[in-house]
């Protein structure tokens, strides 16, 4: 259930950003979020509503925009390029489910799908961060 915790910071974060630039009331919120995150979209929008409910007017009529960003690997060996979802097609649901609680073990079940080494890099799609917060000052 990490999307709550996800759910608090991109509120928290929110409410630091709109104090800073003196809005009064926030009416977007657009959040960018990893595939490799892979984060449970239902649960995240509900602890997001559950969250913001009993706060102020700032983020009264606060909409939430999602966009998602798929993750890309590049091998730290031979510079081969690949996505994600084609290698969490080779993965079973418990490694998966590994990989969704702490995205690092992607190392231990993933390989180059050209030289099959583990050393690679996220050069695309990881975490869940605030693109932009628009409001009314």
């Amino acid at each position: 259930m990490h999307e709550w915790a996800l759910a608090e910071g991109v509120v928290a974060t929110a409410i630091k950003v709109a104090e800073r630039e003196g809005l009064r009331e926030i009416t977007e919120i657009r959040v960018k979020i990893g595939e490799l995150q892979q984060t449970d979209m239902e649960v995240f929008e509900f602890a997001l509503k559950e969250i913001v409910r009993p706060q102020t007017a700032l983020l009264k009529r606060a909409q939430f925009i999602f966009e998602p960003e798929p993750a890309v690997l590049k091998c730290r060996v031979c510079g081969t390029e690949w996505a994600f979802k084609d290698a969490l097609k080779k993965l079973d649901e418990e490694q998966s489910e590994s990989i969704h609680f702490l995205p690092e073990t992607a190392h231990v079940y993933v390989r180059c799908p050209n030289c099959h080494s583990p050393d690679f890099e996220v050069t695309k799609g990881r975490g869940v961060w605030l693109e932009s917060i628009t409001g009314e000052k």
